[in-house]
């Protein structure tokens, strides 16, 4: 398969991308500013909010698919038009889209929320999300919207921020409920998912919830460090616009896939 990963310097972009070169891929990664470092891959920088250079790229490598992890926090061009951009151009070359999304356009409710749950974002990034899921959709309604959640593993920043937490520099939230999945499980569900003819939304996240706070202690337990010194608050306390209890039910795609999706408590044992 010839596969096009855009945003492959990212987190999850450059695991999908070692996957996919160890499963015998010829693989092409995007980057913008930081390069791409996964061997094997043929590296392009790509600006997802110029038009034109999309449609360019994805005519000369042709891909049979594109994995599309555009964002970027605060960015509206990036997050949401980037992903139209390559929505239209894949539309073009007639590659079969994977479009990754987030659990962060919904707004949060003790219920979980289903694949195909309508959008309900409180906040900027979480429109951008949601924007970007509507114009993937209207463009190619064949294409895949992998909807996930907090992305976890050595080198992540969520992780990062626990330990941020435990040293001080940095608070953790008691209200947000997510349901973390390891980057390696994700992505190799994303590949997973490229050669089947699912359209639309799809969660895939892991099967426990747990709050920002409840990360933090059990990367506490994980390193052995005093889980006394964990900062936390809510996200009333600051004034934040977040979603509350988000939690993605996944048992749709846990029931086809060979991935198995771990839980955080698993994860972080």
């Amino acid at each position: 398969m010839n596969l096009l990963v855009v945003g492959a310097s990212g987190f999850l972009g450059a695991e999908v991308c070692r996957q996919a070169v160890a499963a015998g891929h010829r693989v092409v990664g995007t980057y913008h500013s930081a390069a791409v470092a996964v061997p094997g891959v043929a590296a392009r920088r790509l600006d997802v909010t110029d038009r034109a250079a999309v449609r360019a790229l994805l005519t000369e490598v042709r891909p049979d698919a594109v994995v599309a992890t555009p964002y970027r926090y605060g960015d509206w061009a990036v997050t949401a038009d980037g992903a139209a951009h390559i929505a239209c151009a894949a539309a073009e070359v007639g590659a079969r889209l994977v479009h990754l999304s987030s659990d962060a356009l919904h707004a949060g409710r003790p219920t979980p929320y289903l694949d195909d749950d309508v959008p309900t974002p409180v906040n900027a990034y979480g429109a951008a999300k949601a924007a970007a899921e509507t114009a993937v959709r209207a463009v190619d309604p064949g294409a895949l919207l992998v909807r996930t959640s907090l992305i976890v593993g050595e080198g992540s920043k969520q992780i990062q921020l626990c330990r941020d937490a435990l040293a001080g520099r940095a608070v953790l939230f008691t209200d947000e409920a997510r349901c973390p999945v390891h980057v390696s499980d994700l992505a190799a569900a994303v590949l997973e998912l490229v050669p089947t003819d699912l359209a639309g939304p799809l969660n895939v996240a892991g099967p426990e919830a747990v709050s920002r706070a409840g990360m933090g202690l059990l990367v506490a337990r994980q390193l052995g460090l005093d889980a006394g010194a964990l900062a936390t608050t809510t996200t009333a306390a600051l004034g934040r616009q977040h979603p509350g209890e988000v939690r993605l039910d996944s048992s749709r795609a846990a029931g086809f896939l060979r991935t198995r999706l771990r839980g955080i408590t698993e994860v972080l044992a």
